[in-house]
């Protein structure tokens, strides 16, 4: 798969600020990547689940702020908490896929992949009553050896996708791939828009969120995001997660050292840095600023 040119200026008002992508990856604590090796799968309906009390708080931020964003929604969650869904919409934001259990993308075979992807976006959309045109693989887990997945997403009726994150990572990454959104198999293929990145002594640095925006100063991260709006002329793609803002979460017991500082590092001063970012850029949903430009 030939990787082609970024597409230009994409973001970009054509008048006043360069206009950032606020999204969310909805899942709740017990579901990330890296408790994988230490929550079983099977134990997750069984778990305290607060990822409807802290969707709340995060739609009324938004809503104060004036915010509109993006919501990747695992349909494991959608099934549980439709109303959590369907509030979504109701407010003015973007429903989108993070497939369905949180399996990586790069964990899954093409068939599997395709029937993961498929499902969660028939479920989303019933639920809804919208349509459902982007997604992100769970943990950014597309890079250079699945890229077929792209083509499947494509096939699926998806038309944009933020799953490649073009940092070295242990767990993800794919630091060769364009910084910014680009058709991977030409201009009337899939979109992919990839999670900010700095371009700084040669080597992509992240600055689009996550577990970095927690453990980075902020000034240090708004810097960041400020030099790729100003320098690179670009939209930052900024991301977190609903138990990110929830310093009150259960912690599972029989986490390794690295599992526990990631997830844990500065989790109480999230929802206020969170707050502070609203107003210190301008923010809407992706299909907004990458779909409705093309």
């Amino acid at each position: 798969m030939r990787m082609n040119e970024p597409a230009l200026q994409a973001g970009r008002a054509s008048t006043g600020p360069v206009v950032n992508a606020m999204t969310c990856d909805v899942e709740d604590y017990f579901q990330v990547s890296a408790f994988a090796p230490f929550i079983s799968r099977d134990s997750w309906p069984a778990r305290e689940c607060r990822v409807e009390a802290n969707m709340e708080r995060i739609l009324a931020l938004f809503a104060d702020n004036g915010v509109k964003a993006t919501f990747f929604t695992l349909g494991w969650i959608a099934e549980r908490y439709p109303n959590v869904v369907r509030a979504i919409v109701a407010q003015g934001h973007e429903l989108a896929s993070h497939g369905y259990s949180h399996l990586r993308a790069s964990d899954q075979g093409r068939a599997e992949f395709a029937r993961d992807i498929r499902r969660s976006k028939a479920l989303l959309e019933d639920i809804a009553g919208a349509a459902v045109v982007g997604y992100r693989a769970p943990s950014f887990s597309i890079g250079a050896d699945n890229l077929w997945a792209l083509d499947e997403l494509l096939d699926a009726g998806y038309r944009y996708s933020s799953s490649i994150y073009p940092i070295r990572h242990d767990h993800y990454g794919m630091p060769h791939a364009p910084r910014f959104a680009f058709h991977p198999t030409g201009p009337d293929g899939l979109l992919e828009v990839p999670i900010t990145t700095v371009r700084l002594m040669q080597r992509n640095l992240p600055a689009g969120g996550g577990g970095y925006f927690r453990l980075l100063p902020y000034t240090l991260s708004r810097w960041m995001m400020e030099r790729v709006n100003r320098i690179d002329g670009q939209a930052a793609i900024f991301y977190f997660h609903p138990w990110e803002i929830d310093p009150g979460q259960p912690r599972p017991q029989g986490l390794s050292p690295k599992a526990r500082f990631r997830h844990y590092i500065n989790i109480d001063r999230m929802e206020q840095r969170i707050r502070q970012l609203t107003r210190d850029f301008a923010w809407d949903r992706m299909d907004r600023i990458f779909l409705d430009k093309q």
